[in-house]
């Protein structure tokens, strides 16, 4: 069955770190593209970086370049999100996706959804 299965989540302070992973099964990694998304209370869910199948080009939202790195791992068949000098506005509840190869960083466009695992940076 296709699963995907989030951790790493938790509470951290101000220009602390996390590293989110996603732990895969039912998916041919190199088939499908990936991302991490976030969503905000009364906000809309947005991207936070991608890994597009079609190219292997990797996205990233604005307000997280710089600090943030996707990676994945074809051995474990994970992806994670490393999460650097992380603020107060990256306090969301992270999910990870996945969609048949070529398409945008958006949620839109992705089918498969993990459970989600929430993110809080305290001041």
């Amino acid at each position: 069955q296709v699963q995907l299965v989030e951790s790493g989540g938790g509470l951290v302070q101000r220009g602390g770190s996390l590293r989110l992973s996603c732990a895969t099964s039912g998916f041919a990694l190199d088939y499908y593209s990936y991302g991490w998304f976030r969503q905000a209370p009364g906000k809309e869910r947005e991207g936070v970086s991608c890994i597009n199948a079609k190219d292997g080009s990797i996205q990233y939202a604005g307000s997280v370049k710089g600090r943030f790195t996707i990676s994945r791992d074809k051995t474990k068949n994970i992806v994670s999100l490393q999460m650097d000098s992380l603020k107060p506005d990256d306090t969301a509840t992270y999910y990870c996706a996945a969609a048949p190869a070529g398409v945008l960083c958006s949620p839109q466009g992705y089918v498969y959804w993990g459970q989600g695992t929430p993110v809080t940076v305290s001041s």
